[in-house]
This record gives C-alpha cells, sequence and structure tokens, in this order.
C-alpha cells in the first residue's frame, strides 16, 4: 500500500483546556479538577493526526510570532508534519480555551489571532495543494482562503476533504470544488436544515459525504448508492475535543491509500475511537498501530 500525500490547509491553535465535573451555565463558576496546555487547532490537529496515521502530511497555515507559536511549530514538526510553508505572523496565535465535563462533553472558544491573516496562498502553498493526493480543509480560517486551496485542487486533480467546522455558511464555489464533506449534526442542519433523519440532504451540495453523530457513529452517502450506517467504536470517553480531527486525518489518509470510501469511514471511526480515551487534542490523537487495534473492516474488502 503506497504512502498517501495529504496537505491540510487550516487553523493552529494553543489550547487552554480546562477539566471539571460539569460545564459551567452562564454565570456559574464551576471548581475544576485539572488544566493543561496543549498545541491544537483543526488544522493542525488534522495535520498530525495525518502524519501518525502514516501520511506524508504538509501543514498550511499561519502561527504568531508569541510564545505560543513557537510550542505550535514545535509540536507540528515533532509529528514529521512537513512545515516548510507555515507562516509567521506578527503579533498572537490562535488561541482555543476549552471546558470539558466529566463525561467527556465540551464546549470550546476559538480566538484567531495570525489564523485570521492566513490569506492569499503564494505560489508554493499553491504547488504544494497541487502535488497532493489529497486536500483537507476546515472552516478556523477565512473562507476565500479555503476556497482559493480547494479550487486549485480540483484544477490539478487533487481530491479534496472539506471538514465544515466550525458551523457556518459554505459559499457555493467552495463547495463546487469539494470531493467529500465530512460535518457533524450542528454542521448539517446549518446546511442543509436536516440533521440526522437525513443525511442525504448533503448530497444536493456535494457528490459524497459523512454526517458523524458521535456515539451514534457515522452515516457515509454518496450519490446513485445507498446510505451506510458506520457504528461507533465502543471505548471509555474521557476527552471527545479532537475526536472530529483524527477522524477527518484518518479518513484522508485511507482514501489518499486508495480505499473504498466506506472502508475509509470504518478506519476513520476507529481513529476517533481511539482519541477520546486521552485527555487534550493533538496529545490525543493516535498512531497507525492504535487505530489498527480497534478497526474492524467491511465485510467483503
Amino acid at each position: 500500500m503506497r504512502q498517501s500525500r495529504i496537505v491540510v490547509v487550516g487553523s493552529a491553535n494553543m489550547d487552554v483546556v480546562g477539566a471539571g465535573p460539569t460545564l459551567p451555565r452562564p454565570g456559574e463558576t464551576v471548581l475544576g479538577s485539572h488544566f493543561v496546555m496543549v498545541p491544537g487547532g483543526k488544522g493542525a490537529n488534522q495535520a498530525i493526526a495525518a502524519a501518525r496515521a502514516g501520511a506524508a502530511c504538509t501543514f498550511l497555515g499561519a502561527l504568531g510570532s508569541d510564545s505560543f507559536g513557537v510550542t505550535l511549530r514545535a509540536r507540528i514538526t515533532a509529528a514529521q508534519v512537513d512545515a516548510t510553508h507555515l507562516r509567521v505572523v506578527y503579533g498572537a496565535s490562535g488561541v482555543a480555551l476549552v471546558m470539558v465535563n466529566a463525561a467527556g462533553e465540551n464546549a470550546i472558544l476559538v480566538t484567531p489571532g495570525a489564523n485570521a491573516a492566513f490569506t492569499a496562498l503564494t505560489d508554493a502553498e499553491l504547488s504544494a495543494v497541487r502535488g497532493a493526493d489529497v486536500l483537507v480543509a476546515q472552516l478556523e480560517i477565512p473562507v476565500e482562503t479555503v476556497t482559493e486551496a480547494a479550487v486549485a485542487a480540483r484544477a490539478a486533480g487533487t481530491r479534496v476533504i472539506l471538514n465544515a467546522a466550525p458551523a457556518r455558511q459554505v459559499p457555493a464555489e467552495l463547495l463546487a470544488a469539494v470531493d467529500l464533506l465530512v460535518v457533524n449534526e450542528t454542521e448539517a442542519h446549518l446546511l442543509t436544515g436536516r440533521g440526522r433523519d437525513d443525511p442525504g440532504a448533503l448530497l444536493a451540495l456535494v457528490p459524497r459525504a459523512v454526517l458523524t453523530l458521535g456515539g451514534g457513529g457515522a452515516w457515509y452517502v454518496e450519490r446513485d448508492a445507498p446510505a451506510v450506517h458506520v457504528p461507533a467504536v465502543v471505548v471509555d470517553v474521557v476527552d471527545t475535543t479532537a475526536a472530529g480531527d483524527a477522524f477527518t486525518g484518518a479518513l484522508a489518509v485511507a482514501w489518499g491509500e486508495g480505499r473504498p470510501v466506506v472502508d475509509a469511514v470504518r478506519w476513520a471511526a476507529a481513529a476517533g475511537a481511539a482519541c477520546v480515551r486521552r485527555l487534550g487534542a493533538s496529545v490525543a490523537l493516535p498512531d497507525r498501530a492504535e487505530i489498527d487495534a480497534l478497526y474492524t473492516p467491511t465485510a467483503g474488502t
């Protein structure tokens, strides 16, 4: 099986994580149990997830000139992600304030920092996109940048996976360049007005889609084919913060390796399950052996 070439375009944040028994309600103070600072951001997480899952991965994004930026770059490169084109922007790096309860549920506030300045892709960045098997993008950076990358990928024959998170409207030009859309129920509802009751509604926007349902598994749908439900892998949940990023990164790797998409979704589900067993974002992302240990292949593949 050949190695996938993955390019991830997206955000890098320092995750400031506090854990406690419950998530505070407005105006409420909850006494927490512990605190960590962990490099994260959906883009960086998915790049690290792809590299740990076995891909040759390049990350395109922007860091601040602060100490957080230094730490973020160190974590990204330590994961064997190519950070050659990673920009440094004067000022603050992106920061995510994460609260986690005893059930592993979380609430997250993201301040973009340098991520908001990641615009107008360079020739070198576009060349990296065109040379990949799969481009992976999310929506924590300017949507114009995501669109530029996706359009360039489509023109070069590079497959495009869009994880449309956080939930926001997606321009038609970007959707037209997407080969596979990955969304949760909230994101699906914003885009189509439907949720788990009708994952096929996403096919009015893109040719293929995955609707993730957390503990309910995921639905994979594609045009002119029956919908397939992929059950969740049952594990003890500690923190769900980066589960979606582990899922998306592994999905890109498996698809880039040439696996059938349904089989890639099953492998991605195993990656998401492996991730939730540890606290934190990038530190919880599983390697290939951990994914394989939880993976159940599609019958007949």
